[in-house]
C-alpha cells in the first residue's frame, strides 16, 4: 500500500526510540525529519543517535552534509522522497521521525496553490537570475513582491523562492495570499507523544544537561577551528548559536545552559503549535510511552 508511518512531536519526547521499537516490528527504515541531523560532525548538540541507540536499523539522512554547506527544504525533499521510494522497493515501511514540521510535511503534502500552472519560460528567467545575482538577489526580489513568502523561506532554498516568484508572475497575486489545496502524497499513520508541559520542560532540560555533560562546549570549538564560520547554516541551530555568543561573551557553562533550556522549551511550543495542526495526527499519552509499540502498530493496521 506504500504506507508510511510518521512519528513526530516536540524535542525531548522519546521520538527516535520509539521509531527504531517500530521498525523493528514493521520491518522498516527510518527516515530523519530533523534538519540539524543531516550535518556531519553535530552530534552532541542535535542529540544525534548513536549507533548503538540506532540499534541496527538503517536511518537515512543522518551525516549527509558538511557543517559548512547549506541545506533547504527542498534539498531535504528531493533525498527524503527518493529514500522513501527506496524502502518502499525493497518490501519495507518507511517510518518518518521528527520535530521539524516543515520537513515532514515537504514528504507528506502536495499542494496548487489555486491550481497554479509552472512556466518553463519563467523558471527559466529565475533560474538564470539566480545565476547572476545570487541566491540573496533573488531572494530580495521575492521580498519586494511578497515579503509574507519571502519571510518563510530561507533565501538558499532557491527551488521554493523561485515558484513564489513564478506564481507571483503568473497570477499577479501572493503565493501568501492564496490557500494551497493540500493532498497527501502517501497514505500514511502519524503518532504522537503528548507530555504534561512541565514533564516536557523537564525532559528538555535534562537533555541539555547531558549535552553539556557530553562536550557540547568542546563539539562547538572543535567546529570553529576546523573553518566551520559561527555565521554558517548549521551553527544557527539551537544550542550551537547560544555557545558560540556565550563564548564570544566569556560567559559561564550556566549561563549557557540557562539561554539554551529557554530557547529550546519555546522552539518545543511553536512545534506543539504546528503538530496541533497536522492532519491526521494521532496523540498519544506519555503515561502508556512504555507501551506505545503496541498501541502505534494497533493504530497502523497490523
Amino acid at each position: 500500500m506504500n504506507k508510511l508511518l510518521v512519528i513526530c512531536g516536540a524535542t525531548a519526547t522519546g521520538k527516535t526510540a520509539l521509531a527504531v521499537r517500530c521498525a523493528k516490528r514493521l520491518n522498516g527504515e527510518i527516515v530523519s525529519c530533523d534538519s540539524m541531523l543531516v550535518y556531519r560532525g553535530l552530534d552532541v548538540g542535535t542529540a544525534k543517535p548513536t549507533v548503538s541507540e540506532r540499534e541496527g536499523i538503517f536511518h537515512h539522512l543522518i551525516d549527509i552534509v558538511e557543517p559548512t554547506e547549506n541545506f533547504s527544504v527542498s534539498d531535504f525533499q528531493e533525498r527524503a522522497i527518493s529514500a522513501v521510494e527506496a524502502i518502499h522497493s525493497r518490501g519495507k515501511t518507511p517510518i518518518l521521525t521528527g520535530g521539524t514540521g516543515f520537513y515532514l510535511s515537504s514528504v507528506l503534502f502536495r499542494n496548487t496553490y489555486g491550481n497554479t500552472p509552472s512556466s518553463p519560460a519563467i523558471r527559466e528567467k529565475y533560474e538564470r537570475i539566480a545565476e547572476i545575482e545570487g541566491a540573496e538577489g533573488l531572494h530580495k526580489r521575492l521580498q519586494s513582491v511578497d515579503p509574507e513568502s519571502a519571510e518563510k523561506l530561507h533565501k538558499n532554498d532557491v527551488k521554493r523562492v523561485i515558484r513564489a516568484l513564478e506564481i507571483y508572475e503568473l497570477t499577479g497575486r501572493k503565493k501568501s495570499e492564496q490557500t494551497p489545496a493540500l493532498f497527501s502524497a502517501y497514505p500514511y499513520v502519524a503518532v504522537a507523544v503528548d507530555f504534561p508541559r512541565e514533564e516536557l520542560y523537564s525532559r528538555i532540560d535534562r537533555r541539555v544537561d547531558e549535552m553539556f555533560n557530553h562536550g557540547l562546549i568542546e563539539e562547538v570549538k572543535g567546529l570553529l577551528a576546523r573553518g566551520v564560520p559561527e555565521n554558517a547554516q548549521c551553527m544557527q541551530g539551537i544550542g550551537y548559536k547560544e555557545v558560540v555568543e556565550c563564548l564570544k561573551n566569556g560567559d559561564k557553562e550556566s549561563t549557557m545552559s540557562d539561554i539554551i533550556k529557554k530557547n529550546t522549551r519555546n522552539y518545543a511550543k511553536r512545534q506543539l503549535t504546528f503538530f496541533k495542526k497536522f492532519p491526521n495526527l494521532v496523540w498519544l499519552s506519555a503515561k502508556d510511552l512504555t507501551a506505545l509499540t503496541e498501541e502505534t502498530l494497533s493504530i497502523y493496521g497490523h
